[in-house]
């Protein structure tokens, strides 16, 4: 990294906002919410994030020669691989078994949101290949197992081999908007037995009785966020037994970042029922979390779906994330996706045999997504 020095400077609060902000694009023409200041800092001024939760901040700075800085990347000393959602629990053991130890490692990630968005935030391609040979170094000098940076976009992945990282490829499930002028448009561009199941789940819940708004910015409420946080604590109880997010992060949330978020309520006449969490940047809307208290028929697919998509139409948005996994998302026009995470191990027999293993998996998710490409719900992707 000839002509740069990296510098870790722990928490957000230690990180000039404007500073991070310019570099990761974030202004008046949008950019990803999840690596902005406000989104990561609320994160940790709530507590969500820190050393005793695993996540301990060690976010770096890229300076070049005349220590201008030029670059930054969210970083985490991370001691448990948890609320990352690429999966290496396996590298872990493998590596503890052997005699080594995995943890703590370092990873470039956005805690507990498996969204894709940049990670090498900076204007200029050398100053990324800088940044990525910089935190090889820190990695090594402190004599970590690895180094893992997580759900990069495409353009950031590419340079896995130059900087001697492994490129990992996962899947997602997106919805692409090619210019519809309504949700009628969409359901047009549908074969005609997917385009009949979706008009009747959405008819169902219709008929249900239940109704279905969506609210940002000012229009947003404290009791809003008190019925969401109740469904998110019941998903979480259900689902893995420990919630990732306290009530305060919302509270911060609402503070920061109002007006990139998008929240679908149901409401059983005055009660709300479900709501789904979105947050929106000028092109995208990434659908975060769900859950509900009235378990009506179809609830979930509208909500987290359907709703995704019209607000989608309506903004001009080109895609939506719809989160992890879900195989069932993609009769509802949601295509399955590549997505990306960069990873470099320290011991180079350890690396050599993830980089065996990675080989097959790339091979295998790209044979599911031709696969699943062949049960496309869309006239034109179906025929071929």
């Amino acid at each position: 990294m000839s002509g740069f020095s990296l510098a870790l400077k722990g928490p957000m609060a230690k990180i000039d906002a404007a500073d991070w902000d310019r570099l990761a694009g974030i202004g008046t023409q949008g950019g990803n919410p999840f690596v902005s200041h406000a989104f990561l800092s609320a994160l940790e001024d709530s507590g969500c994030v820190a050393a005793d939760t695993g996540w301990q901040p060690q976010h770096a700075l890229l300076y070049d020669a005349q220590e201008r800085l030029v670059g930054a990347c969210p970083l985490y000393a991370k001691f448990h691989s948890y609320g990352e959602y690429i999966f290496d629990h396996g590298w872990a053991d493998a590596l503890e078994r052997a005699g080594g130890r995995y943890y703590p490692k370092l990873l470039s990630a956005v805690p507990f949101s498996p969204v894709t968005g940049p990670r090498l935030l900076c204007q200029t391609p050398e100053a990324q290949l800088a940044l990525l040979q910089g935190l090889r170094q820190i990695c090594e000098r402190a004599e970590l197992s690895s180094l893992h940076i997580n759900f990069l976009p495409q353009s950031e992945a590419d340079l896995a081999d130059t900087a001697g990282f492994l490129l990992r490829k996962g899947l997602q499930y997106h919805w692409h908007n090619p210019g519809y002028a309504s949700f009628d448009d969409f359901l047009a561009a549908l074969s005609s037995r997917k385009r009949k199941a979706i008009v009747k789940e959405r008819q169902a819940v219709a008929a249900s009785g239940l109704k279905l708004v969506r609210l940002s910015g000012d229009d947003l409420k404290p009791h809003h966020w008190d019925a969401f946080f109740a469904f998110y604590m019941d998903t979480s109880n259900r689902k893995w037994g420990e919630a990732y997010l306290n009530r305060a992060f919302f509270d911060l949330l609402h503070q920061r970042l109002r007006d990139s978020v998008v929240l679908v309520l149901a409401y059983d006449e005055a009660e709300i029922v479900a709501g789904a969490l979105n947050l929106a940047s000028a092109t995208h809307l990434f659908g975060r979390n769900w859950g509900c208290l009235e378990r009506a028929k179809f609830l979930h697919f509208e909500a987290c779906y359907y709703q995704a998509i019209e607000h989608a139409i309506e903004h001009g948005l080109t895609t939506v994330e719809a989160g992890a996994q879900g195989h069932h998302k993609l009769q509802r026009g949601y295509l399955p996706t590549e997505t990306y995470s960069l990873h470099w191990l320290s011991h180079p027999q350890f690396h050599a045999a993830i980089d065996r293993y990675l080989v097959d998996e790339r091979q295998g998710i790209e044979a599911e997504i031709t696969a699943l490409m062949n049960s496309s719900p869309f006239k034109s992707q179906a025929a071929g």
